[in-house]
């Protein structure tokens, strides 16, 4: 291939560019090499990856190379690249979830979606960073710097999950994994220009996903576009005997659905909690744009009430950090990681003190100590029981909305990508980033953010959620707004961020 078509491999969608592997148009190396050149020329200024494996993507890319030339079967995302996040454990590839005290560490053993990814002969990158152990909605709380976001060099990228956010906006890979806790693959989406999905709980296995908040965590697939999306999700998604949330049913036809791009009848409820006060009026025009599309492609759109929404915050940031007080007591200096003190005149809770003082960022200790408060004698009955039974209500309003309509749309964050530094003095600012998200991550429900606008030159995404299990309902209405959308363009949303 001639330099200047090598170039634009990097500009393609994952389904061109599993085509022209499939077909001889270019070989799985040549795209893979295209998007190391531009990692390696470009990611300096943005810092999305934390560990980029050159070695071991062109050993994948020429192995699928391998497969074609011998006749052989490929998946249907073959030789397509993946920027993945570094919570996933992958066999002799650091793995540091974003934290000191995991610096180093190179796991024995791959996690369940990256032995998925591998045997779809996905090109994996490397390992792109993330707040620490996914605690954040900025990427500032990375212990290896702050990941930037491509519109805008001095803006976030959007947390936990930045780094995989701005792999693709930054054109360093088509697709990427990330993980949802409280919105951590939806928010940066949002503001990156991208989309991100988080599936039905349990529908994407979490072993070997390094633990946040059991009960919450989710990986999901994260793309410029929607089928790009659909695609890598039926890859990752499926059941698992290794993780007991896994879910033993088949996975919902979301391939099928994001290619239908039909609404015709679709029953659209707008959440008449997330808006107003506290958001931002451009993100709400365009948020009120994409909606009255749906209005006119056929779909029936009113206005739905879910009122415990408004108690989702506060009920997450009690029940993740009991979760976190619970997960991170594993990191202990005792079996892998950092060690501190480790010199023969201090005792092991010594050493186990100083290793979690020095490895654990300001954050993660914030949320371990609210944790492990909340859930102490005495007060367990007043937060964390009390946070649960919020928890409760969330499901009934999700269930009685569904009860009513197909899906529920939102803005996916009530503003586009703030400046660098100025929440993180302000952790209620900060958590304020979430508050649209939260509630599907606390019912187990399947949520996406999609790109459907500019405000002041950012992007801004529209959230779509659908009911346990019925993650086909999202891609069925991403993959139309996103077709109308575009059509109205004339080019994709991802098209007008600045070229760096």
């Amino acid at each position: 291939m001639t330099d200047s078509s090598t170039g634009d491999l990097v500009r393609r969608t994952a389904v061109d560019l599993a085509a022209m592997i499939t077909k001889g148009e270019a070989t799985a190396v040549e795209v893979a090499q295209a998007h190391l050149d531009r990692i390696d020329a470009v990611d300096g200024r943005i810092h999305a990856f934390l560990h980029v494996d050159h070695q071991g993507a062109l050993a994948a890319a020429a192995a699928v190379d391998a497969k074609r030339s011998a006749g052989e079967s490929l998946g249907t995302l073959a030789g397509v690249p993946l920027a993945l996040k570094d919570v996933f454990t992958t066999a002799g590839i650091p793995t540091t979830a974003g934290s000191k005290i995991l610096e180093g560490w190179r796991p024995p053993y791959d996690a369940a979606l990256v032995e998925r990814l591998r045997a779809a002969d996905i090109v994996i990158l490397g390992k792109t960073n993330c707040d620490e152990f996914a605690m954040g909605s900025s990427t500032e709380n990375s212990a290896y710097g702050p990941t930037h976001n491509p519109w805008d060099e001095t803006r976030i990228p959007g947390g936990s999950g930045g780094g995989s956010s701005a792999a693709l906006a930054a054109h360093f890979a088509p697709l990427a994994i990330g993980t949802d806790t409280g919105g951590s693959i939806r928010q940066p989406a949002a503001v990156t220009g991208t989309v991100g999905v988080k599936p039905t709980y349990g529908g994407v296995s979490r072993y070997g996903l390094i633990a946040c908040a059991s009960s919450l965590d989710q990986g999901g697939p994260c793309a410029r576009n929607v089928l790009d999306a659909a695609l890598l999700h039926e890859v990752i998604a499926g059941h698992d005997p290794r993780d007991a949330t896994s879910i033993d049913q088949a996975v919902p036809a979301v391939v099928e659905a994001a290619r239908r791009r039909e609404i015709g009848g679709m029953r659209i409820g707008v959440v008449r909690e997330f808006a107003g006060e506290g958001y931002e009026p451009g993100v709400l025009a365009s948020v009120r744009a994409a909606i009255d599309v749906l209005t006119e492609l056929g779909a029936d759109v009113v206005e739905v009430s879910c009122p415990s929404f408004t108690y989702a915050l506060p009920a997450y940031y009690l029940i993740l950090p009991s979760e976190v007080s619970s997960n991170l007591a594993r990191f202990d200096a005792m079996r892998f990681g950092l060690r501190v003190g480790d010199d023969g005149t201090h005792s092991a809770e010594e050493v186990m003190a100083m290793t979690r003082g020095a490895g654990f960022g300001p954050e993660v200790k914030r949320r371990i100590i609210l944790g492990t408060y909340a859930l102490s004698s005495g007060y367990f009955d007043a937060y964390y029981g009390q946070a649960q039974k919020v928890r409760t209500l969330i499901a009934r309003d999700f269930a009685a909305a569904f009860d009513q309509v197909d899906v529920l749309v939102s803005p996916t964050t009530p503003t586009t990508a703030f400046p660098l530094g100025e929440r993180a003095d302000d952790p209620l600012a900060m958590y304020l980033a979430d508050l649209c998200t939260i509630p599907a991550n606390l019912a187990g429900n399947a949520a996406m953010s999609l790109p459907v606008g500019l405000s002041d030159g950012l992007p801004v995404g529209l959230q779509v959620m659908a009911p346990v299990l019925a993650d086909d309902r999202i891609y069925r209405v991403a993959g139309a707004l996103e077709q109308a959308l575009d059509d109205r363009r004339g080019h994709a949303l991802l098209e007008k961020a600045p070229t760096l």
